[in-house]
């Protein structure tokens, strides 16, 4: 998202980190991440941006289980029961890092980016995403992504950001 260059997140990531990075600096929102298949491109889309700091809070890059655990909260018994992958991680993820970072808003990705690791229940593509607020609003999608890595990988940082504005826009309306 650089000048010159495309990071992976692409045009239309930095055209929806940049509508919520106005919503919140407008609002006075502090945001939040909680990443694990992104791997910090979630983070990256929105601190390439001049002037994140007035929004940005910090993130987590929760490539572990243990992390998830330790540093965001997450229950262990889900985590086991349910996978990464799955609904209950994801809003979890994003209620930590709410807490972990004192956010108003947080989004968090956790999926299978390829080119392994997938299984007939949760093929490569398969991507949890969540938002959610101080206030307890909040909801997550899953999505099934085609293509490669980078492709799965960029599609998520996209489908994130478009729900958090959606949620910005509804928590500071």
């Amino acid at each position: 998202m650089r000048d010159g260059g495309d990071d992976g997140a692409g045009v239309r990531a930095r055209g929806l980190a940049e509508e919520l990075s106005a919503a919140a600096i407008a609002g006075g929102v502090k945001v939040a991440t909680a990443e694990s298949c992104t791997g910090g491109l979630l983070a990256a889309a929105i601190t390439d941006l001049p002037g994140a700091s007035g929004c940005f809070a910090g993130g987590i890059v929760a490539y572990a289980n243990d992390i998830k655990v330790r540093h965001l909260g997450v229950d262990p018994g889900p985590l086991e029961s349910d996978g990464a992958v799955s609904e209950t991680v994801a809003l979890q993820m994003a209620a930590g890092a709410c807490r972990r970072f004192r956010a108003d808003l947080s989004m968090a990705v956790t999926g299978i980016a390829g080119p392994g690791g997938g299984t007939p229940e949760k093929p490569v593509g398969t991507v949890w995403m969540a938002v959610g607020s101080l206030r307890g609003t909040g909801w997550a999608r899953r999505a099934l992504f085609e293509g490669d890595r980078p492709t799965v990988r960029a599609r998520s940082v996209e489908q994130v950001l478009s729900m958090a504005v959606d949620l910005i826009e509804r928590e500071i309306s």
